[in-house]
């Protein structure tokens, strides 16, 4: 499973996540996590149709399964994921 951060560096929700996903990347050996920076990215952000930020999109197998939009405890992105595990 991959899950993939778009987001800005002047995006202060953006700012929020980034400590949520250090820690989660931490301590889910098998969760790749991956940043995207929307504005050195733009053309990611746009085949991924990203319209907001924070925005994280989950995949399984190469394929998008999941989308979390916005600020997200790490309990919520935790409870997406781990619905992908099961």
């Amino acid at each position: 499973i991959t899950l993939v951060d778009f987001w800005a560096p002047w995006c202060n929700p953006c700012k929020m996540v980034a400590p949520v996903l250090n820690d989660i990347a931490e301590s889910e050996d098998d969760l790749t996590i991956g940043k995207v920076n929307v504005d050195k990215q733009q053309y990611l952000a746009k085949k991924f149709k990203v319209r907001n930020i924070p925005t994280l999109l989950v995949f399984q197998d190469g394929v998008e399964v999941k989308r979390i939009v916005g600020v997200k405890p790490k309990k919520h992105i935790l409870k997406q994921v781990n619905e992908l595990r099961a």
